[in-house]
This record gives C-alpha cells, structure tokens and sequence, in this order.
C-alpha cells in the first residue's frame, strides 16, 4: 500500500502521487482514462485531481474530465476509497474567470452531477478573477461545506496578497479556511513558489500539490533541443526552458538519474517530495510505463549529495 499523508489539519489521508485528470477526454479517451486509472489505484494510490473546465481546449465548455471520473467510479463502485479534488473558477469559451457565489453554487452542482457524487472533498479556487470580493467567495464555500456538497477548499493560481487576504477574512467571520495549496513549482520553476508561497504555506501549515511537476514534459528529459519540440502536443510549452539554467537541470537529472538507475521525470518528482510541505506533486501519465516512472517517484529516496546537485542547478 502507498504511503498517505494528512491534508493540514483535515481528516483527508491522500497518497503521494496526485494523478492530474487534465489528460481525460483530451489525450485520453473514456477507454485508456479507465485502464490509466485502474492502474493507479491498483498501484495504492488514491488521489485524483481535476477541474470543472478540462477539457474546454477541445471543446470549449470543458467537463469530459469530470464526466469520465464519474463514469469510472460508478463503474467500479469505489468512490468512498478515493479522494477526489477539482476546481471552480477558470475560463471557457463560455465565461471569463469567475469566482462569483453565483458562478460557485453553479459549478459546485455540475461537478457533483458530471462525477456522480454527493461530495467533492478537496474544491480549489482553479484562478481568481482578481475582482469578486473575497468575502463573497470565502463565505460561499462557508456555504457548501455546511451543505455537505464540498468538504474542503484549496487554492491554486491566487495571488499572495490575495490569499492571505482569504486567511483573515475566514479567521475574523469564523469560515472555513484553505487546507491546501496548488502552485506552479518544479525544478525549471522554484523562485515564484520559494518567494512568495513558501512563507504563508508555513504561516498557515498548508499542504502543498505542486501542478506542472515535471514542467509540462521537459523534465522528463524527452526535449533536448529544438529538433525535439515537435515530438508531442505539448512541445511547444517546454521551449522555454531550452536554455542554459534548463539544460543544467536536465545534466543533473541525468547524473542522478544514471546513479539511481532511473528515469528523469521519477528523479524530479522525488527532489519535489523531499521539499519541505509537499504533499503530492500531480502529475499526469497516457501509458502504463509512464505511470510506472511516477510510482518509482515514491520509492525514490534521494540523498544530501544528490539533493545539494539538483538544488544547485536549479537555483
């Protein structure tokens, strides 16, 4: 069975992988999610991550996400062994960015009817519009945590400022708080976490699931130059890290890697489990041996020397 970990002070037990549903109904039809997730909880893990909107690139409303998760845990009757977290709040074709009471008691109700749930247990503001007062945003989840519909709330692409913000305005009305914290951070991307999360996930003892793990692809080391760009869908979003700093990363990687026998994506999420706070990096897989590369992420113990080498390239 895979190691769990508490959520801050909830009573959520989660392994230390989190599986990012953005690959349902995009990269993954209905079949493979099934067989990617099967092999996921076979494995002992039991953490999924998702969001209202994946995947409104295809389709511009997004929700096949969610529905194939619903499908799947009906199918398998095994909703109660799983912890399950998606997000309100990003934009479609449809609407902008939007953390509204309005947008929110909406978004909570088609989740819960697409995942075929009674409750979602880990709900995260996905991106803040930056305008809906706080108050209102805070006292909603108040709302739906009473209701039952959700048991816990997160945050993810939320400003520093605006975060703590949401911290004093739970603590002075008596409202429930954000347990966790979702930030873009991996080895190609430290400073933006480091600095400015890293204080108020301390403040607030927030558990911490990094998205972008392996740096949309380019930590696996599957992109080396420019040639290899067009190798996947997702090329283009690594060319920015075809740099020096990204190629010192990627010599890194490869020297422990080579030590420990295994792959770059399994040696980069396990530098993210040994930083301080980090409960699960998410990370996503279309095959079985993918997937096999991110359990070997968990078993994955690095030590001083291999750490110290890796901090140094990324820094």
């Amino acid at each position: 069975m895979a190691e769990k970990i508490r959520i801050g002070n909830s009573d959520l037990e989660v392994s230390r992988l989190n599986f990012g549903g953005n690959v349902f109904g995009w990269t993954l039809d209905e079949q493979q999610s099934f067989e990617i997730l099967d092999a996921f909880v076979a494995a002992g893990f039991n953490f999924i991550d998702t969001a209202n909107t994946y995947a409104w690139w295809v389709n511009g409303t997004g929700g096949q996400s969610e529905t194939i998760i619903g499908n799947w845990m009906k199918a398998r009757g095994n909703r109660s062994r799983l912890v399950i977290a998606t997000k309100v709040g990003s934009q479609t074709k449809e609407h902008p960015i939007d953390i509204s009471r309005k947008h929110i008691l909406q978004s909570v109700d088609e989740s819960l009817q697409r995942l075929q749930t009674d409750h979602i247990d880990l709900y995260y503001t996905h991106f803040d519009d930056g305008t809906t007062p706080v108050e209102e945003t805070m006292s909603t989840y108040d709302e739906i945590i009473k209701a039952g519909k959700v048991r816990y709330t997160a945050a993810s692409n939320v400003t520093p400022e605006r975060l703590q913000e949401s911290f004093d305005v739970s603590e002075k009305n008596g409202w429930a708080k954000y347990i966790a914290l979702q930030p873009h951070y991996n080895l190609v991307e430290r400073a933006g976490y480091e600095n400015d999360y890293a204080p108020l996930v301390e403040k607030y003892g927030l558990t911490v699931f990094p998205y972008w793990a392996l740096a949309a692809g380019f930590l696996t080391g599957k992109y080396r130059n420019d040639e290899d760009l067009v190798k996947s869908v997702r090329g283009g979003g690594v060319q920015k890290y075809l740099n020096e700093k990204g190629l010192k990363v990627l010599k890194a990687l490869d020297e422990v890697s080579a030590k420990h026998v295994a792959k770059p994506a399994t040696v980069a999420l396990a530098w993210l489990l040994s930083q301080p706070h980090i409960g699960a990096p998410i990370a996503s897989a279309t095959s079985k041996a993918q997937l096999e590369d991110l359990f070997a992420a968990v078993k994955l113990k690095l030590d001083e020397g291999d750490l110290k080498l890796l901090n140094e390239a990324s820094k």
